[in-house]
């Protein structure tokens, strides 16, 4: 990792400490705030002298790399927080990024997977071996709570209830949510638990404490990751021929949208996923609106073109 200025690592520590950001989040933070100080050394400029129209060269300079523009956007968000930082902790008197536009991302829309086209993944780990068990499990809860596949990870044992058919989520922010399963997702739980599952990847010694406890573990008895999910998804992926389309993420727009397809209220699928504002649900009442028209358009007698 390229070293950082120190009123950078500064800012981390702040973060860390003072605002209890995840480790995820900080790792994301730092990546952005090494490419920003690599490009003002480059150019023989310092943090505390920046000026706006440099940092606005930067945006320019991070679009024209080719970078996605929610990553541009996001990147300008670290710049601005660490300006900011560096204005409270008066280390600099002013904030160069306050007057600067922000980057506009264009607004997109989920693409859900089909109500059959989750079944046939779900049934791509058929088998009663443990590693099946495991992914079956795995895909039936993503797609019954909208857990984020972060969330995932960090299940421990003493979070299910499964008399109640409920999970404890830690979800951004440290902040604990109550989530619950339905019956396919319980059958696939209590499959993976049970003798046939879990214990048999149990190792004869634990690495860490925290593997011990957790609900999802690898072959040689660790708790799984985030990219360990993601290549699960992505085998199962191209054994139903979705693997292009399919992620963690796409099984919870897929939760959120077949819950509003059928009727749930807008708030209750809010809490279901954690967010913090409602606005950051609505997207989902869009992509239903989508589907429905497609559905009318293709299905009403009156509607289609001759």
């Amino acid at each position: 990792m390229s070293q950082l200025p120190g009123e950078v690592e500064e800012f981390l520590t702040w973060l860390a400490v003072e605002k209890g950001r995840s480790m995820n989040t900080l790792a994301s933070y730092r990546r952005d705030l090494v490419c920003y100080s690599g490009w003002l050394a480059a150019r023989g400029l310092e943090m505390q002298r920046v000026d706006t129209h440099a940092i606005e060269q930067y945006v320019v300079a991070r679009r024209a790399s080719g970078r996605a523009p929610s990553s541009v956007a996001r990147e300008l968000a670290a710049v601005r927080m660490l300006h900011r930082f560096l204005v409270e902790e008066s280390i600099r008197p002013d904030d160069p990024t306050a007057d600067l536009d922000g980057v506009r991302v264009p607004a997109g829309l989920p693409k859900p997977l089909t109500e059959d086209e989750v079944v046939s993944l779900i049934e791509s780990a058929a088998a009663d071996d443990p590693i099946s068990r495991r992914d079956r499990a795995i895909m039936e809860l993503l797609y019954a709570t909208g857990m984020r596949v972060s969330e995932l990870c960090g299940l421990s044992l003493g979070d299910i209830d499964r008399s109640d058919q409920t999970l404890r989520v830690v979800g951004k922010g440290d902040k604990e949510r109550i989530v619950p399963f339905g019956s396919a997702a319980a059958s696939a739980l209590d499959g993976w638990l049970a003798a046939a599952g879990r214990p048999l990847l149990v190792p004869r010694q634990w690495a860490r404490r925290d593997d011990a406890e957790a609900v999802f573990i690898g072959r040689r008895g660790g708790r799984l990751g985030r990219q360990h999910v993601w290549a699960i998804l992505r085998h199962h992926g191209e054994r139903t021929g979705i693997a292009d389309r399919l992620s963690p993420h796409v099984l919870r727009h897929s939760c959120a949208t077949h819950l509003l397809d059928h009727g749930a209220d807008l708030r209750i699928v809010q809490e279901l996923l954690g967010h913090a504002s409602i606005s950051t649900t609505q997207v989902y009442t869009k992509v239903s609106q989508e589907r429905m028209l497609e559905v009318y358009r293709s299905a009403h007698p009156r509607a289609r073109r001759s």
